[in-house]
């Protein structure tokens, strides 16, 4: 974590939506990349269900339907995956619930559950104010505030210290209340506080910490409750203990629990003992609880002033959500006016980055011109931009220190906030059709001289085994295609026949990017439909037979099986060759790799980039500005050097957030296309239909002359494949004219089912102009999490 001084806060700005009215006692929490708040209080009590997109910078009103609850505030609120859970909490002045509803956020759909009561004692009473935290299948509830009056104008508070789990059904509803039977003492009556879960990683029980809290006088005491034996303790820890507060937050990100503001006592007094006080006491204080070493550190202290107001004012009744490694926080009360008997309520949104984001997955290849490429990576969740780096074997030109540099790239500042393109790439990746996505990645091809017979055969009784058996002469309208996998980088394809079959061998281990969908004003799981796509290329194929050899596979979130309704489009050009070996993470322009120097592409704010040139520094010169806290060139004083064809360029890629830039990717080696060679069959097309499958393409965009032929090609089960499964074994299914095929029943029974990362049926295909064959797009058609025969 950051040094105090360098905490960077940021506050959003430029958000679009229904903003939600100012309040405090709400509750927020969150699913994927959406912060979701209900309930609170300021006029009145609020009843509506807020979202706020950190992603799109916009907050959205759902379509709540169903067992809508009441307005409530200072009530319990948990997330178990996309159901939400609330309970309890204040309804009207003096008057609390012990009702519990269930919100299943797929569909927006309210439901009031009710739970059995506990065997033995009596379910939770009404109350707020008390902490309602879920581990696994179980919500556990402490303490909280209860009215002993049956009149709800004439408040009697009762504060409470008893304990309670609850039990859950498996995807939606409950089982019922129990009172745990606990060892040691109880920690004393209190609301307010604040209680999360952790359990330390690959060893120890999960343990439930209780932190501060009101009862009659603010509260710092931490307990710890063990989940397993159930014994209650009181932690010795190190560092300065914050000061005693209540309705702070406590969020947990890594093994760290994280303490904002609350109502602490007003110079060091008791507040409810003073009656000549004129208002409550916030703090913006910050502080981290390691719960490894249980050692506290001070981020922020109580006593800071914030004078430039770069960080949030002080506040109680506010929420904080955790999104990846990031912290949001929102409203809040900054004080209480007695003499007026009025709230003074915040209305805005920070986060705070709590470390350096993690690496984002290797450089992938949407489409290779001879003098571009078009690349992708995975998002890393809550970054502000990405720094792309590339190097090259070419000797570098030198760099004169008066060259001009594209002027937008002056000043780097990120706010990932703000709607708009990235100013440096295009907007969008992939040819979207029936709401289907693509993920793409591709193969580097090389040459073969023999020349394997290339008919094909449409036939749904091609027997696997006779296809592969030495006596191929009985088989020759069937020649399988071998794709083997070696290990080591730079390594040749070695290409040759075997009987009738054309053995491939790829280098590199295939590596995996995922995608993740989110829907705003629909359900937060709805999903697409995917096929996954790549290509292969062929700019040093110097033979018409030769299919090219180097792969990596792209991974989506999505497991269904595409439905027979649906069409599955895919498009996508290029080639990649991925390296498995670690790189240097310092994020100068160009830094040796070896004999190597790392240039810059640029910084970009989304996670795809169109490449056609990179920085190169003045020579013995360095020129640096800010990024954060991380060092970054100013592109203003570099010059660029254009991609030329035919040549290998490594990539890596590193992201950035309020911390600095974090460590970089693993790299991928892409080459340029050489001109004439035709690019790889686009908009893939998968449908089924009562013969099997059909699967139609589009022509290359960029054919380079006339095809002549296609290929499509379907890994199949092999023994070879069950020992390694990385080494594919593709058959030819067809060879023709035509932009489609039909792929039959008795040809998908043999097809093997590919789970380096999703579950699918891997195909080929590749175009063939006067020149040899080019690029093969590379489609994988997701079979859902089972191991079913296809079409099942």
């Amino acid at each position: 974590m950051a040094a105090p001084s360098l905490l960077n806060w940021r506050r959003v700005s430029s958000f679009t939506g229904p903003v939600p009215r100012a309040r405090h006692g709400h509750r927020a929490v969150a699913i994927r990349e959406l912060m979701i708040i209900f309930g609170g209080g300021n006029e009145g009590i609020a009843d509506e269900l807020h979202v706020y997109n950190t992603v799109t910078n916009q907050w959205f009103l759902p379509a709540v339907r169903g067992d809508i609850p009441p307005g409530c505030a200072a009530h319990g609120f948990v997330c178990d995956g996309t159901r939400i859970l609330v309970f309890g909490g204040m309804v009207e002045y003096g008057r609390y619930s012990n009702e519990l509803y269930e919100l299943q956020a797929s569909r927006w759909l309210w439901k009031k559950v009710k739970p059995h009561p506990p065997s033995s004692g009596l379910p939770p009473c009404p109350r707020l104010g008390h902490s309602f935290s879920l581990y696994g299948n179980k919500c556990y509830l402490f303490g909280g505030l209860a009215n002993e009056s049956e009149d709800s104008n004439n408040n009697v508070p009762r504060y409470l210290n008893d304990f309670y789990e609850l039990e859950l059904q498996h995807g939606s509803g409950v089982v019922g209340w129990s009172i745990p039977v606990t060892k040691g003492i109880v920690p004393s009556p209190r609301e307010s506080h604040t209680a999360v879960i952790y359990c330390k990683r690959d060893s120890g029980s999960p343990k439930m910490y209780i932190f501060g809290g009101m009862c009659g006088a603010r509260l710092d005491d931490l307990w710890q409750l063990d989940l397993e034996t159930m014994s209650w303790s009181k932690p010795e820890t190190k560092g300065t203990v914050p000061l005693p507060r209540s309705l702070h937050t406590a969020s947990v990100i890594g093994n760290k629990m994280y303490i904002f503001g609350g109502w602490v006592p007003h110079k060091g007094e008791n507040i409810e003992t003073s009656p000549h006080d004129c208002e409550w006491r916030c703090t913006s204080s910050f502080s981290y609880l390691n719960l490894d070493t249980a050692e506290w550190t001070t981020l922020v202290s109580d006593s800071q002033e914030d004078k430039k107001n770069s960080r949030p004012r002080p506040r109680a009744g506010h929420c904080a959500v955790a999104i990846g490694t990031r912290l949001y926080f929102w409203s809040g009360r900054d004080g209480y006016k007695k003499a007026l008997n009025s709230q003074v309520c915040c209305k805005d949104l920070w986060y705070l980055d709590t470390e350096k984001p993690p690496a984002p997955s290797q450089v992938q290849l949407i489409k290779a011109t001879t003098n571009s490429f078009h690349v992708k990576w995975d998002e890393v969740p809550t970054v502000e931009g990405y720094l792309l780096q590339l190097n090259t074997d070419l000797p570098y030109q030198a760099a004169s220190s008066d060259s001009s540099a594209s002027p937008n790239m002056q000043g780097v500042r990120m706010d990932p906030h703000r709607q708009g393109s990235n100013s440096i790439i295009p907007n969008s990746i992939s040819d979207i059709v029936n709401s289907v996505k693509s993920e793409h990645t591709a193969m580097k091809g090389t040459s073969v001289k023999n020349k394997p017979d290339l008919k094909a055969s449409n036939d749904s009784n091609a027997s696997l085994h006779s296809s592969l058996s030495a006596n191929a002469s009985n088989h020759n309208s069937c020649v399988v295609d071998m794709l083997r996998k070696n290990e080591g980088p730079h390594t040749s394809a070695n290409i040759g026949v075997l009987s009738s079959c054309l053995d491939l061998r790829t280098v590199i281990p295939e590596t995996s990017v995922s995608s993740t969908v989110s829907s705003a004003q629909t359900m937060v799981t709805q999903q697409t439909i995917k096929t996954e796509s790549s290509s292969t290329n062929g700019a040093v194929v110097k033979d018409e037979t030769s299919l090219t050899a180097f792969s990596t596979k792209a991974e989506v979130d999505e497991t269904c099986a595409l439905p027979a309704t649906k069409i599955s489009r895919v498009e996508a050009h290029a080639a990649t060759m991925p390296f498995s070996k670690e790189t240097p993470s310092n994020p100068v322009a160009m830094v040796k790799a070896g004999e190597r120097q790392w240039c810059d592409v640029g910084i970009f704010k989304n996670n795809t980039a169109l490449v056609s040139q990179f920085y190169l520094l003045p020579k013995g010169k360095q020129s640096i500005s800010k990024i954060g806290n991380a060092d970054a060139p100013d592109y203003s004083l570099l010059k660029k050097q254009d991609l030329v064809p035919g040549t290998g360029y490594r990539f890596r890629v590193a992201a950035i957030n309020g911390c600095g830039i974090g460590p970089f990717s693993k790299i991928s080696e892409f080459k340029t296309c050489i001109p004439g060679f035709p690019g790889a069959p686009s908009a893939v097309r998968i449908s089924k239909n009562v013969e099997g499958i059909h699967l139609s393409w589009e022509p290359p965009t960029s054919p380079s002359g006339n095809i002549l032929e296609y290929s499509a090609y379907l890994a199949i089960r092999t023994a070879q494949i069950q020992d390694n499964p990385s080494q594919l074994v593709f058959m030819r299914i067809y060879c023709g004219l035509k932009t489609s095929c039909i792929v039959t029943a008795g040809q998908l029974a043999n097809a093997h089912i590919d789970y380096t990362s999703r579950p699918a049926i891997v195909f080929r295909i590749s175009a063939k102009n006067e020149k040899g064959y080019g690029p093969a797009t590379q489609v994988r058609w997701l079979q859902g999490n089972n191991k079913k025969a296809p079409l099942n």
